[in-house]
């Protein structure tokens, strides 16, 4: 038991309360074919376990390619009440978790059928209309809405809402949308693009710039041992050994956490990238997140595809990150597997949070940055950057990492042409600085700092501090 009093404890869960109470929370809807494979039931118990970030104003069953004509809401049913069990011991930890009698209010049905078949008229499910009225709200926060199955639910609410409303009206309330699919899976989604050009839409369907095919983004949540020779990231930490230990064997919801059959929650990448840690942006996905990283561009034609994009989307990027086996990797897997360490060891203190008390877990730390966290500067400029501040809960110790993460940005310097990477002194402090190096390209520079704690699990929160370089 950590060797703290009374006061700081009260203290402690105050500050983090406060925390959390005064980030302005996004607007989440999860429509999911649950039950098509193991995997969405494993993203759902994670999701939940986080689910006081947000405003969760659906869960929704539906289809997809895998699951054409069937649903299984009883399963999220089964999921929502296990969290029920555990609802009050996460509160111990933070605030704001909802009840299992409100996620069961939002638990909805999509209409039993594959893609456009289920678009149109008489396709109208409560799913949609649900959805509809999420829309509908006096609410000008965005609407996640995170598809881990097929979008056709979402894609009859918007044929309805184009049929019955201006455009006017439609366009105000696409506007406020945000779509995150894991690939297309189903056929309404190239629907939905074609129809909505504006929409904010964020898909990985596993091909580059080049049109060259190759695993999703959202796959390096987990990948598998072949990738893992040659740079995966420590798979250990998503093979079922560790599963067992740090997330099936903690209380009823962890017992909900079924065995990975292929891939490990290949849907948690939609809301990996909307936690508050300090790193993620959600309205940059560009910018590289828990999540994976997203450029905005028109993907070519791929031969998966029947009919070409019409306009750009948020896609596949590459990061390139120094793999397990000690050589450089270029791949869209990376920009998620750089940071399984981190949102592992997150996801087993949350879980750690649905049954031990709040002086037996771990909490995260907080990073802060002083001074600004934008800056404005030339070639040749000092930066100086400083961590001093930063803070734990619990007591812990913290460390420190100061990291320039390339592809965020669109700064390019002399040396980054033959692989040398940016000279921060002395990163591993609390204090760091590094020169401003000579320039082959102006833009932005982002510079990463990571606070890890000393507890265990270990805990990692971040701070981003972008360098405007100018001439």
């Amino acid at each position: 038991m950590k060797r703290l009093t009374l006061l700081l404890l009260l203290l402690c869960g105050v500050c983090t309360h406060a925390v959390a109470a005064n980030t302005e929370k996004l607007r989440v809807v999860v429509l999911t074919d649950i039950e098509n494979e193991p995997d969405d039931a494993m993203s759902l118990v994670r999701f939940l376990t986080y689910s006081n970030q947000w405003d969760v104003e659906g869960l929704i069953a539906t289809t997809s390619v895998h699951q054409k004509d069937e649903i299984a809401t009883w399963r999220i049913h089964e999921i929502v009440e296990a969290y029920g069990k555990v609802q009050k011991n996460l509160s111990k930890h933070e605030k704001g978790f909802p009840t299992e009698r409100y996620l069961r209010s939002i638990t909805k049905e999509g209409y039993p059928d594959y893609g456009m078949r289920a678009v149109g008229e008489g396709m109208d499910s409560e799913g949609s209309e649900h959805l509809i009225h999420i829309f509908d709200k006096e609410d000008e926060r965005p609407v996640w809405v995170l598809v881990w199955g097929g979008p056709n639910c979402l894609a009859q609410a918007l044929w309805k809402l184009k049929r019955e409303r201006t455009e006017e009206e439609v366009a105000a309330l696409t506007k406020k949308l945000r779509v995150y699919t894991i690939s297309d899976q189903d056929d309404s989604g190239m629907w939905i693009r074609k129809t909505f050009p504006e929409l904010f839409y964020i898909v990985s369907p596993g091909y580059n710039k080049l049109g060259a095919y190759h695993y999703a983004t959202w796959s390096g949540i987990a990948g598998d041992k072949f990738h893992a020779r040659f740079g995966g990231a420590e798979f250990e930490l998503v093979d079922n050994p560790w599963l067992d230990e740090n997330i099936r064997s903690k209380g009823p919801l962890g017992a909900q956490y079924p065995w990975v059959k292929y891939l490990m929650e290949g849907d948690t990448p939609t809301f990996l990238m909307l936690i508050e840690n300090g790193l993620n942006s959600p309205e940059n996905p560009n910018w590289g997140s828990w999540g994976g990283r997203y450029e905005y561009y028109l993907p070519p034609t791929h031969r998966w595809y029947a009919e070409p994009e019409v306009r750009p989307i948020w896609t596949d990027a590459m990061d390139e990150v120094l793999g397990v086996d000690g050589e450089w990797h270029t791949t869209n897997h990376a920009t998620i597997w750089r940071w399984r360490r981190a949102f592992q060891h997150d996801f087993a203190a949350r879980m750690d949070w649905t049954i031990k008390p709040y002086d037996e877990a771990n909490h995260p730390p907080v990073a802060k940055v002083a001074g600004e966290e934008r800056r404005t500067a030339k070639v040749g400029d000092r930066i100086e950057l400083s961590a001093v501040g930063s803070s734990d809960p619990d007591g812990d110790a913290l460390s420190y990492r100061w990291f320039y993460y390339p592809e965020a940005g669109t700064f390019a310097y002399e040396a980054s042409r033959t692989g040398a990477p940016l000279k921060i002194n002395n990163d591993n402090e609390a204090e760091a600085w590094f020169t401003v190096p000579r320039t082959v390209r102006t833009g932005t520079m982002h510079i990463i700092l990571e606070v890890t704690d000393k507890g265990a699990p270990a805990l990692t929160r971040y701070r981003r501090v972008i360098i405007d370089v100018t001439e």
